[in-house]
């Protein structure tokens, strides 16, 4: 029998191992999809070293926890070097827990759970990551849990008799842990029946405190100052309860391990059971709790490949590395807006927009959204895409802007570095990157030196502030005016935006002045298309006569013939588009009639066709 038993209790070993290593790898697994998401993550979170800064989160419950997290958000700089600290963190989780708690053998398997919580609050922000008001949040909840577990476990291992004086000190933790101090007194009164002292106590700590409240944190609402620290995520248009699901599902499997434990008494329970009910559970703990954790991380988890390629893209944008860029354009086949926009401004300092642009594409997808989160290019980045265009004023205001709502980040701190060094004023410049150099790993950082595009733009026009909303359309809409300006890379940029309204007045425009300043040049091929189809379809006074390939107009005349023939056939417009795509998709003909997204079309196939 003592063979038998010494057995069973290997095989539950290596289920239990076996589960948890299984969890361990989908959490690597995981954090390693997410890099880029870290990366940004970092890039958009605030942390000013000093005391200003300090004391601002300090002014609040939960504001050590939050500053630590800020700090160990910037790790994030280098994504495995955060994600490792993360790992470690979590794995104390796992362990202290599993103390504090009194869990033995399979039953610590329970412990994965609030580490599946705490995974699955980093993985479903979405594009949140861009705009949260909640400073240090990469962190700080699982820096305070953590805290609350060590809290626990040192209070269950001193005698009964010192409670009482554990919930003064969970009270008294309450402005350094916020909600998981009263998550702490919540499993300590669970896990010990209070006596009527213990519970006259506090009583009279609750009254203390609601005192303190009134002269300390009078100026926040009662349930912020109850749930101090509780992520929230709301702004003046924006509100996605969902996001605070995982903290939800935290609080409550941490008062529901208290009470399985409270129950079944350190866990003991199943030895004095049969041996079919022991081995059953035994097995059964560790592997519903490892599945329990995927699912819930895995149905929750923002998946989206356009949101992690975003991401890269203004990435290796901010590092001027614009052949990486191109590629990465070139392999997506369905881009966001922003991905358009710097995949055009890579080709502005590459060269040849008006010859490849259409080529990979200029046709956007909507973002995936599931919230109803107002999220465009204005706040992933339009800093970065009018700098590119030497609009300085706007890209500092836009800067200004987003980080008085989401903070002043690294990514901010360096557009404005780069714009001061751009617009002469050295002063500022050294003011940003003093800022920039106290933090991690940015020691040694220095704004890249101005192009020579966008010094070139920069004097083609008045930098203006004009107070308009900006958005997609109002970029492309700006540029395409500058078909007056002397300089080569501005009749450019004029004539592309004036190809991409699909505005045959500003093309003509626009055309001529390319001409002027590119005379005994190569016709560019997407600007050659759009005078193909402007000459056939919008022939005005202004337009020109100029030569054009003859291969590129037998295939226009054929892009016409196949349009006709699906659009008799009663196809739809949605079909019509992805047909015509496989073939002309690469042209500005399919762009100027599918592919605007900057425009509303109320048109049918049939208009198009009769036009």
């Amino acid at each position: 029998m003592p063979k038998k038993m010494e057995k069973t209790s290997k095989v539950l070993n290596i289920i239990l191992y076996v589960s948890l290593l299984a969890f361990v790898g989908f959490v690597v697994y995981i954090l390693y999809l997410n890099q880029e998401v870290f990366y940004t993550a970092h890039d958009r979170s605030e942390f000013i070293f000093g005391t200003p800064f300090f004391h601002t989160l300090m002014s609040k419950p939960f504001g050590l926890m939050r500053y630590v997290g800020a700090w160990l958000t910037q790790l994030f700089v280098e994504p495995e070097l955060g994600s490792a600290v993360l790992v470690a963190i979590w794995l104390l989780i796992f362990c202290v827990g599993a103390k504090a708690f009194r869990l033995q053998g399979s039953a610590s398997a329970l412990m994965l759970l609030p580490v599946a919580c705490l995974l699955t609050s980093m993985v479903d922000l979405g594009y949140w990551v861009y705009i949260s008001p909640v400073r240090g949040y990469w962190f700080s909840q699982s820096v305070g849990y953590l805290t609350m577990l060590l809290l626990l476990w040192a209070a269950r291992s001193t005698p009964r008799k010192w409670h009482l004086a554990w919930y003064v000190l969970g009270v008294c933790t309450y402005p350094v842990l916020g909600w998981f101090a009263l998550l702490f007194v919540a499993c300590l009164i669970l896990f010990g029946k209070p006596s009527w002292r213990e519970l006259l106590g506090i009583i009279l700590l609750i009254a203390i405190t609601s005192i303190c409240h009134t002269q300390l944190y009078s100026y926040l609402r009662a349930d912020d100052v109850v749930m101090a620290g509780f992520p929230r995520f709301i702004t003046p248009i924006d509100n996605s309860p969902r996001l605070s699901l995982p903290f939800w599902v935290l609080g409550a499997v941490t008062v529901l391990i208290a009470l399985i434990q409270k129950i079944v008494g350190r866990g003991k329970w199943l030895e004095n059971s049969s041996a079919t009910v022991y081995s059953l559970t035994s097995i059964l703990l560790p592997i519903t709790s490892c599945i329990a954790g995927i699912v819930f991380t895995s149905s929750l988890m923002y998946n989206d490949k356009n949101y992690i390629d975003e991401m890269r893209m203004v990435r290796l944008a901010c590092n001027d590395n614009w052949k990486k860029v191109i590629q990465m354009a070139e392999i997506n086949k369905k881009p966001t807006s922003t991905m358009v926009f710097i995949k055009n401004v890579a080709l502005i300092n590459e060269g040849g927009l008006l010859d490849r642009s259409f080529k990979v594409g200029n046709d956007a997808v909507d973002i995936y959204n599931p919230d109803s989160l107002h999220v465009s290019l204005l706040d992933i980045a339009s800093p970065l895409v009018y700098y590119n265009y030497g609009m300085m004023n706007e890209s500092i205001r836009l800067s200004y802007e987003n980080a008085i709502q989401a903070g002043f980040s690294p990514f901010y701190l360096k557009m404005l570095a780069r714009c001061a060094l751009a617009c002469g004023d050295k002063k500022l410049q050294e003011r940003y990157t003093t800022l920039i150099h106290k933090m991690p790993f940015y020691g040694d950082w220095q704004p890249a030196p101005v192009t020579k595009n966008v010094k070139e733009l920069m004097a083609c026009y008045p930098d203006e502030i004009t107070g308009v909303e900006n958005s997609d359309s109002y970029i492309v809409n700006n540029i395409s005016l500058w078909y007056e300006s002397n300089s080569k890379v501005a009749s450019e940029q004029a004539l592309f935006y004036a190809m991409m309204r699909c505005d045959s007045r500003r093309f003509w425009e626009s055309l001529r002045n390319f001409i002027q300043l590119h005379m005994n040049e190569q016709f560019p091929l997407h600007a050659m298309e759009a005078y193909i189809l402007f000459m056939d379809k919008a022939p005005e006074k202004k337009r020109m006569m100029l030569p054009v390939n003859y291969s590129v107009y037998e295939r226009y005349k054929k892009f016409w013939i196949t349009l006709e023939n699906l659009a008799k056939s009663g196809m739809k417009l949605d079909k019509v588009s992805e047909e015509m795509r496989k073939e002309y998709g690469d042209t500005y003909w399919w762009y100027n009639i599918f592919g605007r997204k900057y425009f509303i079309i109320k048109r049918n196939v049939g208009h198009e066709v009769a036009s």
